[in-house]
């Protein structure tokens, strides 16, 4: 369970500040985005870099999936006690999966939190906010269903090249192992108009890279009686002049369509990336776990891209150790492994979520073989990752410069961007000013597991909008800025890949 890099950032003295502390899934991370415009909105700031609870308003976005994700929550409340203690109208929220989940009890188990809300709800976070301030209680405020789709909310985002786009809410699966589906409700989707009218906007602001967010991204028309509106959605994007990259997470296999293959082959800014979850290689597991694919499916559908999209890099997510699985079960996830020879693959040790039906199952696996199985696993998807990325050696790409994803950059003097299929590579800096959101051409000289170099010259810089839009933001950041809302735009648009083991939900 760990902190977003988007939580925090510079605030302006002399007004109440908030700092927004995310975690779990990316759509946590879109929902934080607008609960720090629903704050700026309402007069509040950021809090400086670094705050660590020193704000007037804290709020915690959680999540419910993660291992231990109550004990750190309580955790991180206690270490804030004290300084709301001394700290006269200090505020501190709980909202999230967490907060739809264990409602009344959080209050109960830390008294100083002043408002806890649901995932349904976060538009309500500032009424709340002041409603706990007049009346001088805990204000508890759950919503059953969802009020306001996020998208119409405020929102305070944090790059200026990139966005998320949400898409749809809610998920009407019924994995055993996931929890999702109870705290976030069925699936709603937007309008078609509704999401191309906010990319768009986002394009005349600068935005050059979009990724389409849902919890179950390509089952999207299911509300709206479509079974083809997904892939109509990815060619629409293809048709909005000056959007040059499209992304989506996370599919389901079971609704991997030939018309989203097609789609994604036939446009050129769609990208040549595909996250698509495994959880298991074992027909036996999934049917365990109720995914509706078996592995010959999945299989299938990994060759299918292939054909259409020869440079596509697939993702996953993997869950070892469900409750009865057995060592032959276990190399069948071995296998599709090594069939597929992903990317990436993040991967998880099975845990029980209370509340799951997995939670419940017999056949628990002892701790000691989840390690050793899962240890085998990350070898295995270590040495495929470094075999793959070896391929693009000698490769010319483009890359949209990156921020912040580079932390050795100002040691070894080189930056950072994001291939077409979403690969990490560092480059060096070229004599000419280069900016996020620009797009430098290269050529890839070394690759290691998680990560490609372009040590020669850069072969061309292309100055963009999105650049622009930077370099404004910027600007305006470094100028005295008024109480209010900064319609800025996500640090994330491709959701950062992060470290294996820690994905986000790993319940697509």
């Amino acid at each position: 369970m760990g902190m977003s890099s988007i939580d925090r950032s510079q605030s302006v003295g002399g007004t109440r500040t908030y700092e927004v502390r995310t975690y779990g899934c990316q759509m946590n991370v879109h929902d934080s985005e607008r609960l720090a415009g629903l704050l700026e909105d309402a007069g509040y700031v950021r809090a400086p870099e670094g705050a660590d609870g020193d704000a007037d308003v804290v709020v915690f976005n959680t999540c419910a999936v993660r291992e231990n994700a109550d004990n750190k929550l309580y955790g991180n409340l206690g270490h804030l006690a004290p300084k709301k203690a001394s700290r006269p109208g200090m505020q501190i929220a709980v909202g999230g999966c967490l907060a739809q989940k264990d409602r009344d009890t959080i209050v109960k188990r830390a008294p100083w939190v002043d408002v806890v809300f649901g995932t349904h709800n976060i538009g309500k976070l500032p009424v709340l906010l002041e409603r706990a301030r007049v009346q001088e209680e805990a204000q508890v405020e759950i919503a059953e269903s969802l009020e306001a789709f996020p998208s119409t909310l405020p929102t305070r985002r944090e790059s200026a090249y990139a966005a998320w786009v949400s898409i749809s809410v809610g998920c009407n699966n019924t994995c055993t192992f996931c929890i999702v589906p109870a705290l976030r409700g069925k699936e709603k989707d937007r309008r078609p108009g509704d999401i191309l009218a906010e990319i768009e906007a986002l394009v005349a602001e600068g935005v050059s890279e979009i990724t389409l967010l849902g919890q179950n991204v390509n089952a999207y028309g299911s509300d709206i009686g479509d079974r083809e509106a997904f892939s109509k959605l990815l060619r629409a994007c293809g048709r909005i002049e000056g959007l040059e990259r499209v992304r989506f997470t996370s599919p389901h296999p079971r609704d991997f369509t030939d018309d989203v293959i097609a789609a994604m082959a036939e446009t050129p800014n769609v990208m040549p990336q595909l996250h698509m979850p495994l959880q298991s290689g074992s027909d036996t597991v999934l049917k365990a776990m109720r995914r509706s694919y078996r592995q010959e499916r999945y299989l299938g559908i990994i060759e299918k891209v292939r054909a259409a999209i020869p440079h596509a890099a697939i993702s996953t997510d993997i869950i070892v150790g469900f409750p009865g699985e057995t060592e032959e079960d276990f190399e069948q996830t071995l296998h599709v492994v090594r069939e597929a020879r992903f990317a990436q693959a993040f991967t998880f040790q099975y845990s029980k979520r209370p509340g799951t039906p997995a939670a419940e199952m017999d056949g628990q696996i002892p701790k000691k073989v989840v390690q050793e199985r899962y240890e085998r696993l990350v070898a295995l998807q270590e040495e495929i990752s470094w075999e793959e990325n070896k391929k693009q050696v000698g490769r010319t790409l483009e890359l949209m410069v990156a921020e912040g994803e580079g932390r050795k950059d100002d040691t070894t003097h080189r930056l950072s961007g994001r291939a077409p299929d979403n690969r990490l590579v560092h480059f060096t800096k070229p004599e000419q000013e280069v900016r996020p959101g620009d797009v430098v051409t290269v050529e890839i000289t070394y690759a290691a597991p998680h990560h490609l170099l372009a040590e020669g010259a850069v072969l061309d810089v292309r100055r963009t909008r999105a650049g622009d839009a930077w370099e404004k933001r910027n600007a305006e950041k470094a100028a005295p800025q008024p109480a209010g809302v900064m319609l800025g735009l996500p640090k994330i648009g491709v959701p950062e890949p992060l470290p294996v083991a820690a994905s986000g939900c790993g319940c697509d």
